[in-house]
C-alpha cells in the first residue's frame, strides 16, 4: 500500500479502524486533564501542551500546570474550551491553610478555572480530620462558581476501602466539585478499587460531584475501564466533562494513536496496521 496515499486518509477513517475504538477514544479525549507538573517544567513546555490540548481530533477538557504558569496558560487558550487548572498545596497536602487560600485566590486572578487542592491527607489517616475539613472548606470558600474544585485524596496511600469512603465523603461534605484520586507523585496512583469506592460515595451522597482518576491511565484500554465502571455506577450518560476527568501527561499520545490507527494501546500501537 501507498503510505503516503494512507496518511492522506482522514483522521478515523484508517483502513480496519474499528469504529468503537476510534468513538471510545474521541470520548476519553474530550474528558482530559492533560498535565504537565514536572518539577523542570518551561514556559516552551507550557506553550506545546496548550497547543496540543486543541488539536486536529479535538480539545481536551483543561490543561493542568504549576501555579507559575497559570497566566501563562490562560493567556494562550483564551477563547478556547480548554479549561485552565492548577494544584495547591501540592503534592504533599500540608495543613498551613492561610497559605494555601492564598495560593488559591492568587491562581484564580491569574486566569485558573480549576483548583486541585491535596487533602492533608497524611492528618486526616492519623486521626486529624478536623483540620482536613478546615483545609478544604476554607479553599472552598476562596473557589466561587463558576470556577471548580477538586479535592486529591492521594488513595494509593490509604490503608484500605473505609478510609477512600471517609475521605471521599469529607470531601464532598466539604464542598468539593471532583474527587480526584492522587497526585502522580506517589507509588500508589489511580486504582480501580478506589474509583469503585468514590464512585459509589459519589452516588450515594446525592451531590452533584465528579471524580477524576488521575496517575497511570497512559492507554485507552486503562481510560475505557475507568469509563465502564463510571457507566456501571452512575449510568451510561453520566460521565462527561463536567463529571467525569482524567489527569494524565502521556494519555493524549495514545488516544491520538488509536483515533488514527485504531488500535487500543500505547501512543506507538498500530504504527503498521496500515
Amino acid at each position: 500500500m501507498d503510505h503516503e496515499a494512507a496518511d492522506r486518509t482522514p483522521p478515523g477513517a484508517r483502513i480496519g479502524a474499528p469504529a468503537d475504538i476510534v468513538a471510545a477514544a474521541r470520548r476519553a479525549l474530550a474528558l482530559v486533564d492533560l498535565t504537565n507538573l514536572d518539577e523542570h517544567c518551561t514556559t516552551d513546555a507550557i506553550d506545546t501542551l496548550c497547543r496540543r490540548a486543541d488539536g486536529p481530533h479535538g480539545h481536551t477538557a483543561a490543561v493542568c500546570v504549576w501555579p507559575a504558569f497559570v497566566g501563562q496558560a490562560a493567556r494562550l487558550l483564551a477563547g478556547s474550551p480548554v479549561l485552565v487548572a492548577t494544584v495547591v498545596n501540592f503534592p504533599a497536602g500540608g495543613t498551613d491553610v492561610a497559605a494555601t487560600v492564598s495560593q488559591t485566590i492568587q491562581a484564580l486572578a491569574d486566569g485558573a478555572d480549576e483548583i486541585d487542592l491535596v487533602l492533608p491527607y497524611s492528618a486526616f489517616l492519623d486521626g486529624d480530620v478536623a483540620t482536613a475539613e478546615a483545609m478544604v472548606s476554607a479553599v472552598r470558600a476562596a473557589v466561587v462558581a463558576p470556577a471548580r474544585l477538586k479535592v486529591i485524596l492521594e488513595t494509593g496511600g490509604y490503608p484500605d476501602q473505609g478510609a477512600v469512603r471517609r475521605a471521599t465523603r469529607l470531601a464532598i461534605e466539604q464542598g468539593a466539585d471532583f474527587v480526584k484520586t492522587s497526585t502522580g507523585k506517589t507509588a500508589a496512583s489511580a486504582s480501580v478499587e478506589a474509583v469503585r469506592t468514590m464512585l459509589t460515595e459519589i452516588r450515594e451522597s446525592g451531590w452533584p460531584v465528579g471524580i477524576k482518576p488521575s496517575g497511570g491511565i497512559r492507554t485507552l484500554d486503562d481510560a475505557r475501564t475507568y469509563l465502564r465502571l463510571a457507566d456501571e455506577i452512575m449510568g451510561e450518560h453520566w460521565a462527561g466533562p463536567d463529571t467525569f476527568r482524567f489527569g494524565a501527561s502521556g494519555l493524549l499520545d495514545a488516544l491520538e494513536s488509536a483515533i488514527e490507527h485504531g488500535v487500543s494501546g500505547g501512543p506507538d500501537a498500530g504504527a503498521t496496521t496500515y
